[in-house]
């Protein structure tokens, strides 16, 4: 059983990086909690509606009644006026976590040498560290001599 809170508003954004060469753009669709900061879920994809409204899919068991964006035109397209505030002095929290999240995962940096050869690599790798920065790390190991 999953348990979650409800989350009355989120911060919602997408940050670009790529797979193999700068022409295989990958995109991180992220919704952070906005009183708490939490992530509360992400979505890898292009930088389409599609991608957008999976993330919007695993948002609606919170229960959000707003939403804050930039102005890219998924979110006005997919989300009804009067649950939407767009503006950067809305999204800083959120601008902060992508900033973190690039200084501590090479693979989001956009001038680098560390880059995945496969999009699934990418995809898994990136995922992993937000799993563990997020949601923490518990490692057990179990010795049998």
């Amino acid at each position: 059983m999953v348990c979650w809170e409800q989350a009355e508003a989120a911060e919602l954004d997408e940050m670009w990086s790529f797979a193999q060469n700068k022409g295989c753009q990958r995109w991180l669709w992220l919704a952070i909690d906005r009183k708490t900061r939490a992530v509360l879920a992400y979505v890898f994809g292009r930088r389409q509606d599609k991608a957008f409204r999976e993330l919007k899919a695993l948002l609606e068991p919170f229960g959000i009644s707003m939403f804050y964006t930039d102005d890219w035109g998924s979110y006005e397209r997919n989300i009804d006026a009067d649950q939407h505030t767009v503006g950067k002095k809305h999204t800083q929290a959120i601008e902060r976590k992508n900033l973190t999240l690039r200084t501590r995962i090479k693979r989001l940096r956009r001038r680098t040498i560390c880059f995945s050869k496969s999009v699934a690599m990418r995809d898994i790798v990136v995922g992993l560290v937000i799993n563990i920065l997020e949601f923490g790390w518990r490692f057990e190991t179990h010795f049998h001599g």
